[in-house]
């Protein structure tokens, strides 16, 4: 990036739109599927995980912009991990002293996002050879990316599992149970996490084809 480019070129706004569909972490890359298909349940979690991860993302890809050039290569890793690991923490200390129960809900998943794939392949690709601010748009836009597909999965999992959304009572609310429709309890367990992110797959492909050549 120039130092006349615009905040938000081209480029720029690439960096945060092209990871919400054409390069998706998960539906395309096939990066961080486990916690796809063990968070998101219910969609209060699946959201709070969202937005856990475009924190962790973001500001570790600043902060290993900023050092990039101090660190020596050969211990690049451990001062990568460290920097996710810092932030974790954060994160987890942050959601167990204002959303216990969701905390208890993610249990360890929290603490798995150090190893997220999504997270140190970003880091690596991108953030270490790139000044902080596309670097900031690339983990935003990576990590929602990320963050969307959970939230779309977590909403159809408690919605049709559960007959709720956040806990709030909605296909009773609007009388689908009045004509004959019951909670799908195969819609909380992990098999339906995995075959709703293949069905946003093949819902994706089919609106292009592209990616079905590439892959």
């Amino acid at each position: 990036m120039t130092d006349k480019e615009p905040l938000f070129s081209t480029r720029n706004l690439k960096l945060l739109t092209t990871p919400l569909n054409d390069e998706n972490p998960i539906t395309v890359q096939v990066l961080g599927i486990c916690s796809a298909l063990a968070v998101t349940t219910k969609l209060e979690p699946s959201v709070v995980m969202a937005i856990s991860v475009v924190f962790v993302l973001a500001v570790s890809n600043v902060v290993i912009s900023l050092i990039r050039n101090m660190v020596p290569p050969r211990i690049r890793i451990i001062v990568q991990l460290t920097v996710i690991a810092t932030l974790v923490i954060l994160v987890d200390q942050i959601l167990k002293a204002f959303a216990y129960e969701v905390s208890k809900q993610l249990s360890i998943f929290v603490g798995l996002i150090i190893t997220n794939c999504i997270i140190m392949g970003r880091l690596e690709a991108f953030a270490l050879g790139n000044k902080p601010w596309p670097s900031l748009l690339d983990g935003i836009g990576s990590s929602a990316g990320y963050g969307i597909i959970l939230v779309i999965v977590g909403f159809f999992r408690e919605l049709l599992g559960a007959g709720e959304l956040w806990g709030y009572p909605v296909l009773e609310k609007i009388g689908i149970y009045n004509i004959g429709y019951e909670d799908n309890g195969l819609m909380i367990l992990s098999p339906m996490a995995l075959i709703t992110v293949g069905i946003i797959i093949w819902v994706q492909r089919s609106k292009n084809r592209e990616l079905i050549e590439e892959n």
